[in-house]
């Protein structure tokens, strides 16, 4: 079967390619890192399987599904870190849906269940409808877990519980009270996943959760010394200061 990544996160679709390749007759013939480039590839390579992740810059997993076209529709695996509600929307409608970090065996049932599936276009196109009429909210961001790695582990992260986001080169450390995880996006991508919500860019380098901050010093007339609740300090850029006085509501 030919196979389509679609994820915004590198880590995640090298882990998943590395999974797929292990499994028979199974071929990756591409990858995408948000959903307007999905398109443009399904439409390109015309694969049978696409594991489409759910929330993504640009264009979303669901809609995504939305916009598909054609009489031959690949079979279509919803990928999506932790999300109760979306998990409950996905088994109400009977959609089939992997959880971050895949486990190997749940990957096999999901690929032994895509090529019974592609044999019957009908069927394909029916699980894409149902797919499509899946509630907007299951994609929202609300409840969607951080992922970030340590040593050989991938650990799924509330974002409550992240303090903020830090770069130092091309590293992109998450910062907890107690720990500190790679993160598989650059901090560009983290911003823009996490737009609209606690967290605000302070730094060319730092992204922070403001429920988090719990001290603001003056430095000079335009740059602040902010300090978390684990006590750590990071700068407020001149460009940024205005942004995260607006929102801790001074």
């Amino acid at each position: 079967m030919k196979t389509l990544i679609v994820d915004d996160e590198p880590i995640a679709r090298r882990v998943l390619r590395e999974e797929l390749e292990l499994l028979p007759d199974v071929t990756v013939v591409g990858e995408a890192a948000d959903g307007r480039e999905a398109l443009q590839q399904i439409a390109k390579l015309e694969p049978d399987l696409v594991f489409l992740d759910l929330q993504m810059p640009v264009m979303g997993g669901l809609e995504v599904v939305r916009s598909l076209e054609g009489r031959s529709l690949p079979v279509v695996v919803i990928v999506t870190a932790f999300d109760q509600h979306a998990i409950q929307a996905f088994e109400a409608g009977a959609i089939d849906y992997l959880l971050k970090p895949i486990r190997h065996e749940r990957l096999e049932k999901a690929v032994e269940r895509a090529r019974k599936l592609r044999r019957r276009p009908q069927a394909v196109a029916e699980d894409i409808a149902r797919i499509a009429s899946a509630p907007e909210d299951a994609q929202a961001s609300r409840g969607r877990r951080i992922v970030g790695k340590s040593g050989a582990e991938y650990f799924l992260l509330d974002p409550d519980d992240v303090l903020a986001f830090q770069a130092e080169g091309e590293l992109v450390w998450i910062i907890t009270a107690k720990n500190r995880f790679l993160a598989a996006q650059s901090l560009r991508t983290v911003e823009a996943r996490l737009e609209k919500s606690q967290f605000q860019r302070v730094h060319r380098n730092a992204i922070v959760n403001v429920n988090h901050v719990r001290k603001m010093s003056p430095m000079t007339s335009q740059r602040w010394l902010l300090t978390l609740t684990n006590r750590q300090q990071l700068i407020v850029s001149k460009r940024q200061a205005h942004n995260i006085r607006s929102i801790l509501q001074w």
